[in-house]
């Protein structure tokens, strides 16, 4: 582990059960300042679709949006579901962004569609998917690089702005391929926890320096539940527990709020199921959290920590990031 790593948030801009989009987004804002303001490094959006209560599908727009109501902190896409767009308009609205907010916007990019097929047939270009994703990634670095004599598609804006390109993943394929290509990886340890080891070691192992990167560089995202005690994290915790398990059950992932007890809602094998898919997840106070962050890390080099922080109540969720923030303090 690297002795003190960069914190940084990943956003769904999850909509509260009775919510409106609008709100979600205003609360997405002031979320994202609190984290400025504690000098967190990166907010980064990921792109879902066709999923009640994510609003966080027209990707680049609110990351627009987020740079525009900050000032410092590193903005950008955790990620772009590369098959579902050409590269070229990748190109052209990240270029822009960068022009807009030069030196804040990070370009993740993911090989999944994020949505179910049907959606993805209706978003993908036709006969191209995750197979065409390295030949994809490689076009977009060449939009985005300066300018080539006799380059006949050109990213206006875009070309020139080097923005910096991330891979995405959640297995072994992504890490090898940023390797591969010198790029820095960033591994989905919030929803995909078993691989996370072997992930990030495949990546380190096999770099190849490139124009964009000299060293390995690599984010581990983790869900997180930070609350001033565990008895609340606890409590808290459970509004995470019945959007996973709505997720599980093909239902809408309106944010609910938490329960006393999640006893009735879920039975035996889906409790074993929630659990497993958030078994990175860290819960309780600041002393609590730094312990479980010490066993995560124990056997991982890591230069940067993402979390996801599902808490039902807009101010407590904000205070969350006080409490993680004292996580990184001596």
């Amino acid at each position: 582990m690297n002795n003190s790593p960069d914190y940084s948030l990943l956003e769904l801009a999850s909509v509260r059960e009775g919510d409106s989009v609008g709100a979600t987004l205003r609360n997405s804002v002031a979320y994202a300042r609190h984290a400025e303001k504690l000098g967190f490094k990166r907010f980064w959006l990921a792109e879902h679709h066709n999923m009640e209560g994510i609003s966080s599908s027209a990707t680049s727009v609110l990351i627009g949006h987020i740079a525009g109501q900050t000032r410092t902190i590193r903005v950008g896409s955790g990620g772009v579901m590369l098959p579902n767009h050409p590269p070229l308009v990748i190109a052209e609205q990240f270029g822009t962004l960068e022009c807009l907010y030069p030196g804040r916007i990070d370009l993740g990019l993911g090989r999944a569609p994020g949505t179910d097929p049907v959606t993805a047939r209706a978003l993908r270009r036709d006969g191209l998917g995750a197979e065409q994703f390295p030949e994809d990634v490689a076009t977009l670095q060449a939009l985005l690089a300066p300018l080539q004599p006799g380059q006949a598609v050109k990213a206006i804006p875009g070309a020139g702005t080097r923005v910096p390109i991330w891979l995405l993943g959640s297995s072994l394929y992504s890490a090898q391929l940023a390797a591969l290509r010198g790029l820095p990886y960033a591994f989905a340890g919030h929803f995909a926890p078993g691989l996370y080891r072997e992930a990030l070691k495949v990546y380190r192992d096999n770099f190849q320096p490139s124009e964009q990167l000299q060293q390995p560089y690599s984010i581990l995202a983790l869900p997180a539940v930070p609350a001033d005690s565990m008895e609340e994290a606890r409590f808290l915790a459970t509004t995470s527990y019945q959007r996973i398990l709505a997720l599980f059950r093909g239902q809408p992932l309106w944010m609910k709020p938490p329960v006393e007890s999640m006893d009735g809602l879920w039975n035996a094998g889906e409790q074993a199921g929630v659990k497993d898919f958030l078994a990175l997840q860290l819960l309780g106070d600041a002393a609590a959290i730094k312990n479980q962050l010490r066993e995560r890390l124990a056997d991982v080099r890591v230069d940067e920590l993402m979390f996801t922080v599902d808490i039902y109540d807009p101010e407590k969720r904000r205070h969350g990031l006080d409490i993680l923030n004292d996580t990184r303090q001596g």
